[in-house]
């Protein structure tokens, strides 16, 4: 599993300029508890394989469209739940049981609600499993077991959801990813926890409260959690944060302060964390405008630097950072990054994304891989042309930020098995509310 995970640089640091100059005095109480912690790691780039299905530690997003074409197992035998039914058990009586047998356990318990929905199979056991995995948590015997067992909890909260099991949940989570000495289990917890917010009944302000605290592991680049220099985690704060924000209305008050962490993120030396920070830049302008209003007037007839007239359906409410020619020559930096101390994957991840970022600070209305190309059919630009093909039942554009962080989250849970989960789970669907039309 650990051959995925690789360093963005030599160095393996994430610590951007002006972090360095706050860490020496909050890292000085963590020196004795990181003497086991791994090296920074960060998240697999587009070119890389799906990878397997059962090695379900790994939370990094890999190919999308890979990942999206994938056809769903075709099984049409009821063995599964019978052996579904057997692990559960495992899981819940773990008199006598062994470290790697419930390693062992827990994998198959795992690829099993991934790739199936079970719905029927486990909500009968869930005030069972929730105690039994928590365990496995607390214990923190490995750094496997823990990690699949919080894998385990976030694939059955996304199974059966509950409006109450969130309070039982939140202080073990956050125990885990401040205290635990392995840092790809602090990752692994900081999902989770977004997992439990959105599937176990948190409230708006829980939510927000989440995002505070990944915001300052942000701020400190991972120092505050005793993960300083960890590319996994500050990037798994970044990504968790986006996307818990996609469910709050009003970001207004949240934006400098979040700008403000983002922005410095982009100096990170890690790939991953780079470009999850960008990606919440790019939702935080998203987010800033909303439908026009009665009271807004008419829509203008702006044109583009081509000459093709501007969406205005949606209306700039404030602004979301003082300084946007700084930033917009800070992500054209990105965009075009051709520094050979970076990895050819890496340079191409932060071209591709970057390049669609920067669109959406000079053009908010536009999402991502908005391409200005001309449809000869229409006479109009193509725009966003990340499509989504659910199987054989039609497809869905990924034309907003906030269906990309959403889609990326349940990618992150789901792997392969996204496609059974949104054909079948009416909370995934409902995540991504899209109309579907038939491929033609």
């Amino acid at each position: 599993m650990h051959d995925l995970r690789r360093q963005a640089l030599e160095s393996g640091k994430t610590v951007s300029k002006k972090a360095q100059s706050k860490t020496t005095s909050l890292s000085t109480s963590r020196t004795n508890s990181r003497g086991n912690s791994q090296n920074p790691s960060r998240n697999p780039s587009d070119d890389e394989g799906e990878g397997n299905l059962s090695d379900s530690t790994n939370w990094s997003i890999n190919s999308i469209d890979d990942m999206l074409s994938a056809d769903a197992p075709e099984d049409s035998t009821e063995a599964w739940k019978q052996d579904l039914g057997d692990r559960i058990e495992e899981i819940i009586d773990r008199k006598r049981s062994s470290n790697q047998g419930r390693e062992a356990t827990l994998q198959i318990y795992i690829h099993i609600l991934m790739s199936r929905y079970a719905y029927d199979e486990i909500q009968h056991k869930t005030s069972e499993l929730f105690p039994a995995l928590l365990k496995s948590v607390k214990a923190d015997s490995s750094e496997k077991e823990t990690s699949l067992a919080l894998r385990a909890i976030a694939l059955t909260m996304i199974t059966c959801p509950s409006d109450h099991i969130y309070d039982s949940l939140r202080g073990p989570l956050k125990n885990t990813y401040t205290d635990s000495e392995h840092r790809s289990v602090k990752a692994v917890a900081i999902h989770t926890l977004g997992a439990a917010a959105t599937y176990g009944g948190a409230s708006d302000s829980e939510i927000e409260e989440i995002m505070d605290d990944l915001l300052e592991i942000i701020e400190s680049d991972g120092v505050s959690i005793g993960a300083e220099d960890s590319g996994e985690v500050v990037a798994a704060a970044c990504e968790e944060w986006g996307y818990l924000a996609t469910s709050i209305d009003d970001m207004e008050e949240k934006t400098e302060t979040a700008m403000d962490a983002f922005v410095e993120q982009l100096e990170s030396s890690d790939t991953s964390v780079q470009v999850a920070a960008g990606e919440n830049i790019a939702l935080l302008y998203e987010k800033s405008y909303t439908a026009r209003e009665s009271d807004d007037g008419p829509a203008s007839d702006e044109e583009d630097e081509d000459g093709y007239t501007i969406d205005s359906s949606m209306v700039k409410r404030y602004d979301v950072y003082r300084q946007k020619n700084q930033l917009e020559h800070t992500l054209s930096q990105l965009a075009n990054e051709s520094s050979r101390r970076i990895a050819k994957k890496d340079r191409k991840a932060l071209h591709v994304n970057f390049a669609d970022i920067l669109n959406t600070i000079e053009h908010p209305s536009r999402g991502p891989r908005y391409q200005k190309a001309i449809d000869q059919e229409t006479g109009k630009r193509y725009g966003s042309r990340m499509v989504v093909r659910i199987h054989k039942h039609g497809s869905m554009k990924i034309d907003k930020w906030w269906k990309l962080h959403r889609l990326q989250a349940l990618r992150r849970l789901l792997g392969g098995g996204f496609v059974v989960h949104y054909q079948n789970n009416e909370v995934v669907f409902d995540s991504l509310p899209i109309m579907m039309s038939p491929d033609e």
